[in-house]
């Protein structure tokens, strides 16, 4: 293996930034957030990720500030179907305020392409996803994915998805009050190695 890291006009500032990216809890997100032209530019920043055949299995639904007691009732409606308490299910309605925007992330998976597989398809709707939060962490702001099962709830799932669609999760953004760290210490060498080729 050879060549180092190289700086291409300032890439590495760059580059040490995106390394000091990591999910900001709700909690610790307050306003501003992202604005249209924010999530546009980030938005942009998932159509660059690996994407056979051009299909964009993907996109991002964007839920209005008026639209978080909606959202609410919905969780809420999941929490008390799964068999949680009417206090349970009360925190879950309470989880639709989290972070000043919230934008959720669907998936549409062609399983009958002939040339690209639905592994492909999963793994370009992440580097989607890990672009979108790349950027906004550039543009200064945090973010972190949430899910859970409430997201494969009917219910819930019907009030975002089409046909043939899966919603992954939420990204709840904001501003952080706190600089975000590892919980624990990244090592590149554990998913970082030579191949080994079989014998015989």
């Amino acid at each position: 293996m050879s060549g180092d890291a190289r700086d291409a006009g300032g890439g590495t500032d760059v580059l040490q930034f995106l390394l000091s990216r990591y999910s900001v809890g709700p909690k610790q997100l307050v306003e501003p957030g992202p604005g249209e032209q924010a999530l546009l530019t980030a938005a942009r920043a998932a159509l660059r990720a690996p994407d056979h055949k051009h299909l964009v299995p993907f996109r991002f639904a964007i839920v209005a500030p008026e639209q978080r007691d909606a959202l609410g009732r919905l969780f809420e409606a999941a929490a008390l179907r799964a068999g949680e308490s009417p206090e349970a299910a009360a925190a879950e309605r309470r989880r639709a305020r989290n972070g000043p925007v919230l934008v959720a992330l669907v998936v549409r998976i062609d399983a009958s392409h002939p040339q690209v597989p639905e592994h492909e398809q999963w793994i370009c709707a992440g580097g989607a996803l890990t672009n979108f939060l790349n950027a906004l962490h550039l543009m200064g702001y945090g973010a972190k994915m949430l899910s859970g099962r409430k997201a494969a709830d009917p219910g819930v799932h019907a009030a975002f998805c089409g046909p043939g669609e899966t919603l992954v999760g939420w990204m709840a953004m904001g501003t952080p009050t706190t600089q975000a760290h590892a919980r624990v210490e990244d090592d590149p060498r554990a998913v970082l190695g030579p191949w080994t080729p079989p014998r015989g």
